[in-house]
């Protein structure tokens, strides 16, 4: 009987010792896996990295391009304010000319009576066309010194 139980024994522990083997291979195929994914997950991160670092370059491009843009419509915001006073002034000025042109145009106008309405114009009188002529003129040296 001791004979069969020892036999007994050492078969249960080869037994159990084939499967310790196979299940170390099992393991093994599974780290050898488990590296390989390292090394390709180890790939991703450094690329993510490279990324990364370019969309940080990118965006610091970017924020002097924004800069550059502010800075320069600021500029020509300004001119247009500029431009846009200078223009404001010239139409007052060009108001006063076209006030001071009808005065003139009105003065010269003839003098026609009412029952002559339809008759061709007559000549306007020269004494008060020269005279609202060089009231115009005079204003207009008065205001600002420029010719018409």
């Amino acid at each position: 009987m001791n004979h069969s139980l020892g036999m007994a024994i050492e078969t249960l522990v080869a037994i159990l010792l084939m499967l310790t083997i196979g299940y170390c291979i099992l393991l093994n195929k599974r780290l050898t896996r488990l590296k390989a994914d390292e090394h390709s997950l180890k790939a991703v991160i450094a690329e993510l990295i490279t990324a990364t670092e370019i969309a940080e370059r990118a965006i610091g491009g970017l924020k002097l391009a924004v800069r550059d843009v502010n800075e320069n419509l600021g500029s020509q915001l300004a001119a247009a304010t500029q431009m846009s006073d200078q223009l404001y002034k010239q139409l007052g000025e060009a108001d006063n000319v076209v006030r001071r042109l009808s005065k003139i145009a009105i003065a010269a106008r003839p003098v026609t009576a009412p029952e002559t309405v339809a008759a061709p114009a007559a000549k306007p009188s020269s004494a008060k066309a020269v005279a609202a002529a060089a009231e115009a003129f005079s204003e207009r040296r008065r205001s600002n010194g420029l010719a018409a």
